[in-house]
């Protein structure tokens, strides 16, 4: 009986170590299951802060572009820096762009109402730059447009060819009477363009003792018609005009020799007696638009280019009778780094 019982003690002292023994093995393997349960959900959890803060870099870096209000003034080189700069913010950032037709002057008081975010091409206002970027602080220049502007009186080449003493000022009296039309009143005609663009030309007659009289054709395309009619026909013609110009390549022209322009000499709007002063042309925009953090204000601070790039815009838009849309993908499709320079900080791909 103790024999029995002794091997029955023993045989339960094994089955208990055997069942702890399992017991442990079973705790142990649910230990690590809850382990590799919670290291995968950590690592989800990990991967999923990570995903979120990516995300979260990515919405940063492509800030939404929001709405801008650009003013294009009456002339085709303007509308070829329109055209584009609309194409580029509407598909390299995706801005909602609004182009209002406007006069140069007009479009500054846009500044005011919020109607106009940005001029892209300003031809030298110093009365509307110290209202508005000084006095009222409601502008900013936002630097160089790349483009050199030139302002002056012209005659067809053809005409500087046949006279060429009537590219100095000083003898045009000599030649008022070829330039008599029916609007000049008996005096030489100088056609200037729309009345809304920057212009001297009345005084410098008066002060200058010109023996001419401004007759306004309307419009740069009014302009460039009497241009390709004088070319075609030889007609005479002296005319306000300005470059950059895409017809100049087209229709050539000589400009005219006035009094030498020197600091403060056309101060006086009533006295000027001197030439154009040179425009090296800049871009205004509204201090607030420019201050908002908008990839379209950085993009519009970073544009430029030059003469021979507007003109090759706008000869497509005219000449070549292009859409302002076709005309800036054509461009832009042709120029990737300039595009590229533009596009720098905005944080588009």
């Amino acid at each position: 009986m103790l024999a029995v019982g002794t091997a029955a003690l023993l045989l339960s002292g094994c089955a208990g170590k055997a069942a702890d023994a399992a017991s442990s093995v079973a705790a142990g393997a649910k230990s690590a299951a809850a382990s590799a349960i919670a290291g995968a959900q950590s690592a989800a959890a990990s991967a999923a802060a990570g995903g979120a803060s990516a995300g979260a870099s990515a919405v940063a870096a492509a800030a939404p572009c929001g709405k801008v209000n650009i003013a294009q003034n009456p002339w085709v080189g303007y509308e070829a820096d329109v055209a584009v700069v609309n194409y580029v913010l509407a598909n390299k950032l995706g801005c909602d762009v609004k182009v209002t037709d406007v006069d140069e002057q007009i479009s500054w008081q846009g500044f005011d109402t919020g109607q106009t975010d940005v001029i892209l091409e300003n031809w030298g206002h110093p009365d509307l730059e110290k209202k508005y970027i000084d006095e009222k602080k409601v502008a900013v220049d936002v630097g160089s447009a790349g483009n050199n502007g030139v302002i002056g009186w012209y005659v067809p080449k053809w005409m500087s060819d046949k006279y060429p003493d009537i590219t100095d000022w000083n003898n045009l009296n000599k030649y008022a009477d070829m330039f008599k039309t029916s609007e000049s009143g008996g005096k030489g005609q100088l056609l200037d363009g729309d009345p809304s663009f920057v212009t001297n030309d009345e005084a410098l007659i008066k002060n200058l003792g010109l023996n001419y009289k401004v007759v306004y054709a309307g419009s740069e395309e009014a302009l460039i018609k009497a241009l390709q009619q004088s070319t075609e026909k030889q007609t005479p013609l002296i005319m306000y005009f300005y470059e950059p110009q895409w017809a100049l390549a087209k229709y050539p022209m000589t400009k005219i020799s006035l009094p030498a322009w020197k600091e403060g000499c056309d101060a006086d709007p009533k006295a000027v007696n001197c030439d154009y002063p040179p425009y090296p042309l800049n871009k205004v925009a509204r201090a607030e638009f420019m201050s908002s953090g908008s990839p379209a204000a950085t993009m519009i601070k970073n544009f430029s280019w030059t003469n021979e790039d507007q003109n090759a815009v706008a000869e497509m838009i005219t000449a070549q009778k292009m859409s302002d849309a076709d005309a800036a993908k054509k461009w832009v499709d042709a120029n990737p780094d300039k595009v590229a320079a533009w596009l720098q900080g905005t944080g588009a791909a």
